[in-house]
């Protein structure tokens, strides 16, 4: 029995650096002495082994802390998503049933109206007393009395639930093990071949299950993790990049999106980049080829992942990426993957299927399953991803079945769409979703945020597309907007952009 708190802070000497940012710079030896103090805090607060703890914190060595000290006494972690409204925020934690907490002042001024009142509110060192608020408790730092690490049987024990993205309804909590965790981080470190000398920049919320799994890995190897919490102000992440001296840097789509077509990244040299790592959506591939040509000396991994998965789930090894174009990969170590048809049989190459998952970081399912809507089934996670498969057993996602648009008799992939729309170098975020419109039926709709100064106008947009795909796809309907509805992890929000 290991407990993933033991696992995860065994690679570095107390003096290596782990966290650093702008307003702080914590080592090793600094984090385990923070979290040693918060697990010796919750302990006092009577909290038990399997009770969840929400985690409500910007990514900082506080948040790191937290989420270590939780899983030391055997509790469970629950990171909540950060952006959510007063009323979400209340409906996830009553899921869940979280009466402890360990926030920062922000969050805890965002939804001090609203925490339960038997809630117990832990705040970081230097904190100001609440005056009135006998729920909040400051954290001390030196601890009155030590805190053993409790052991688990990392199969069966949860270690965190993990809300899923929410970006087509709304977030499910998943309950990741230990083990799960081991078992996707072993893998992660093994096929991007990370060290000790690794650091990573990390602008991904740490709520978020890949931010999440940058932290595991990053602490696994005894790297250092740079947190950079102003991604809105893009030219910040791109001098950290340089300050820091980063060796790594991680995104979804739109973190790529801003680095190339709104900041300085390419132009600068940044000689200590040697690793790129995206997933969380598809990538253009003109944007994929601006990458790799404005950063020869970095290797750029393509992965694909889950919440239901910890994190990662195939990935593309970097030498296939003009051979393979458009793939993501195959299964990384310790997962077998397979395209299915409605019958559960493996298609043939070029049929498309189902990716379907078996391994140890397939999650132990959701805090509240929908029995009509289950993915986790024998054993095996049922992704609702479709994709073909080439004769190589490298996978192409064809897009999710959510996500098909039936235009004029044709189905096509929201996603086709969209990459033709990256085609013009004035557009910076671009989203398509299918709308009904009287007699014509559904057609597409495109929603395009575009450089400040571009004059591009909806006929050029229009004869753009009619050059590159089907008539039938080509959207009737363009509008340009200020910026595109995203979760704090950066993913676009369909669901909320506007439907007339």
């Amino acid at each position: 029995m290991t407990n993933l708190y033991d696992y995860l802070l065994s690679g570095a000497p107390d003096e290596k650096l782990a966290v650093c940012s702008r307003h702080e710079q914590v080592t090793y030896g600094e984090l385990i002495a923070m979290a040693e103090a918060i697990a010796a805090m919750l302990k006092r607060l009577d909290v038990q082994a399997a009770e969840r703890v929400a985690l409500l914190a910007d990514n900082s060595a506080y948040w790191i802390a937290s989420y270590l000290a939780v899983l030391k006494i055997g509790a469970v972690a629950v990171p909540i998503p950060q952006r959510l409204s007063p009323e979400t925020f209340i409906a996830l934690i009553k899921e869940v049933q979280c009466t402890t907490f360990c926030a920062d002042l922000q969050r805890y001024s965002k939804y001090s109206a609203v925490f339960p009142p038997e809630s117990c509110i832990l705040l970081p060192y230097g904190s100001s007393t609440i005056q009135g608020d006998n729920r909040v408790r400051v954290l001390e730092a030196v601890p009155r009395e030590s805190c053993p690490t409790v052991d688990v049987c990392e199969r069966e024990t949860l270690a965190a639930l993990m809300f899923t993205s929410g970006s087509t309804g709304q977030p499910n909590a998943v309950k990741i093990s230990h083990h799960n965790i081991m078992a996707n981080t072993d893998s992660i470190v093994s096929f991007l071949g990370l060290t000790t000398t690794d650091t990573m920049m990390v602008v991904l919320p740490f709520d978020y299950c890949f931010g999440t799994s940058l932290l595991h890995t990053h602490l696994r190897v005894g790297g250092t993790l740079v947190i950079n919490n102003t991604f809105a102000f893009i030219e910040t992440v791109v001098d950290d990049l340089e300050q820091f001296a980063c060796t790594g840097i991680a995104g979804v789509p739109t973190v790529y999106q801003h680095l190339l077509r709104r900041s300085s990244f390419t132009r600068r040299s940044l000689p200590s980049l040697r690793q790129l790592q995206q997933a969380g959506g598809k990538l253009p591939d003109i944007l994929m080829d601006e990458l790799t040509a404005a950063f020869p000396q970095a290797r750029l991994f393509v992965m694909y992942g889950q919440t239901e998965a910890t994190a990662r789930l195939s990935y593309l090894p970097p030498e296939h990426l003009h051979d393979k174009r458009g793939s993501i990969g195959r299964g990384i170590p310790g997962v077998r993957l397979q395209i299915l048809d409605e019958h559960d049989q493996p298609v043939e190459p070029g049929q498309v299927g189902e990716i379907v998952a078996q391994g140890d970081n397939v999650a132990l399912g959701y805090w509240q399953p929908d029995p009509t809507k289950n993915p986790f089934r024998d054993g095996k996670l049922y992704t609702g991803d479709l994709a073909r498969v080439d004769s190589d057993g490298f996978m192409y996602i064809v897009g999710r079945s959510s996500e098909f648009l039936k235009l004029s008799g044709h189905r096509i992939s929201a996603k086709e769409i969209e990459d033709a729309l990256y085609g013009l170098p004035d557009v910076l975020e671009a989203a398509v979703i299918g709308t009904q419109d009287g007699d014509a039926g559904e057609i597409a709709a495109a929603y395009l945020v575009i450089r400040n100064e571009a004059g591009l106008t909806t006929d050029q947009v229009i004869r753009h597309c009619k050059a590159r795909l089907p008539p039938y796809a080509v959207p009737h309907k363009i509008e340009f907007l200020a910026e595109l509805p995203k979760n704090s992890a950066g993913k676009i929000l369909k669901t909320e952009l506007p439907k007339g």
